[in-house]
């Protein structure tokens, strides 16, 4: 059974060059559809790389969300450095 699949030209486009790239370089003639196949094979695998580039990204932050932080911090007065960090954290 097979359904159809909208897609802008862009990415028709693309699928279309990936296509003549495997013919060209493998040798061999794929079907889009044999190509969207493994595709989604390939991107099944790792499923949560694919989920994740839907996510909003957060790095770098944006000016808001720095300023925000910004806001909330102060300067207690006290030196720290690397040893009295890593004596809290480790003990």
């Amino acid at each position: 059974m097979t359904t159809a699949v909208k897609v802008d030209d862009e990415a028709k486009a693309r699928l279309e060059e990936l296509q003549a790239e495997i013919r060209l370089e493998a040798g061999k003639n794929v079907t889009q559809q044999e190509l969207l196949s493994r595709l989604i094979d390939d991107a099944y695998d790792s499923r949560e790389d694919v989920v994740d580039s839907f996510r909003e990204s957060t790095v770098p932050a944006s000016e808001a969300d720095i300023d925000a932080f910004l806001d909330d911090t102060f300067d207690s007065g006290t030196e720290t450095d690397e040893a009295d960090i890593d004596d809290i954290l480790y003990g």
